[in-house]
């Protein structure tokens, strides 16, 4: 690959659970490992990780060292890491005014329900957690996989938009 790795961002409000999976579910998979380096912010960040999260992360042989909540400052920073995509993945994230991001990077909504709001025994919790994990793992799927080398700009945007949808 002629290309850095892409850089992307997961931003969520609290950076607690949605945006801290993607992050993990980004630097694990295979199919994405060589192509991405995935990160994770938040406009409010909770200030660490959700243990439900953290515990299905590590249940799943996820690396979890590293992964704290940060804000979304972070990134717009002189010396952050030029960011090639920003997918929001909550609904309040995707409503709220944005930092100035340099490098004009790709932005799409991927937005789910937060399973840290979750109710009920911790078995449904946990359910709440592994549904949302793989909604957004198959999406990082399908990112990971287009074909970025055969795609304009304006296809690519199409389509990382539509897997907010899928």
């Amino acid at each position: 690959m002629s290309h850095r790795p892409y850089n992307v961002l997961f931003l969520c409000t609290g950076n607690s659970a949605r945006s801290i999976l993607a992050e993990a579910a980004l630097n694990h998979l295979p199919v994405s490992r060589q192509k991405f380096v995935g990160y994770s912010a938040g406009s409010h960040p909770k200030g660490e990780p959700n243990p439900y999260a953290i515990e299905l992360l590590e249940r799943g042989g996820i690396p979890t060292a590293g992964l704290r909540s940060k804000s979304w400052d972070e990134f717009a920073q002189a010396g952050a890491p030029e960011l090639d995509f920003i997918f929001t993945v909550c609904d309040q994230a995707a409503g709220e005014q944005c930092p100035y991001w340099p490098g004009k990077p790709m932005t799409a909504h991927w937005g789910m329900p937060d399973p840290a709001a979750a109710t009920g025994t911790p078995e449904e919790i946990r359910r709440a957690f592994s549904d949302t994990f793989i909604t957004l793992r198959r999406r990082i799927e399908i990112f990971a996989s287009l074909p970025f080398d055969k795609l304009d700009q304006l296809a690519t945007h199409q389509r990382v938009k539509d897997i907010g949808h899928a």
